[in-house]
């Protein structure tokens, strides 16, 4: 039975505007492109309603209106702090040192280009594979191994090394 739309959006809604926040390194941005994709999704529920897995559909969605985005200046004036994340729904059991650390990191991110950021969400945060990156950009593995190099090599560049221990692991930190 496909499920109402009602339902799917009380349902997905946090996870979609988490991932959107996430993705967009902005609250307010990420707000627009799920209201914004959701509005879309409803005038054609009928069809993506009766797809395998919706939720998956309507993220592809998000990803998309995301990469094409209009307003491209604001998008590369990005300011990501712990709060943002945290207005979504709250991180769980995280000390304080992570906190500044998960905070450098998504700001680090936050700076890469729109598809390495996108391919490195999708690979850490959302723990995809390549070929369902691959799938979500539209483009080839290789294209998709060639961005998560790339910007795994710029946020390395861009991080300076803490204290023994005290260093956060791409990934720690950002769900």
């Amino acid at each position: 039975m496909t499920p109402s739309f009602d339902d799917f959006v009380a349902e997905q809604v946090t996870p979609l505007l988490r991932y959107a926040t996430v993705l967009t390194c902005d609250p307010h941005l990420a707000q627009d492109v799920v209201q914004e994709v959701l509005l879309r999704a409803q005038q054609k529920w009928d069809r993506i309603g009766a797809v395998d897995l919706p939720h998956a559909y309507v993220k592809r969605m998000v990803t998309n209106e995301y990469l094409s985005w209009r307003r491209r200046r604001a998008a590369k004036d990005v300011a990501l702090c712990m709060t943002t994340l945290e207005s979504v729904t709250p991180p769980v059991g995280d000390t304080t040192h992570h906190y500044d650390e998960r905070e450098a990191m998504l700001q680090r991110i936050a700076k890469l280009p729109r598809k390495q950021r996108a391919a490195i969400v999708l690979r850490y945060y959302e723990n995809y594979e390549d070929s369902e990156i691959a799938q979500m950009l539209g483009c080839a593995e290789g294209t998709v191994r060639s961005h998560i190099s790339r910007a795994l090599a710029t946020l390395r560049m861009d991080h300076t090394p803490e204290p023994a221990g005290v260093g956060l692991r791409l990934g720690e930190g950002l769900s």
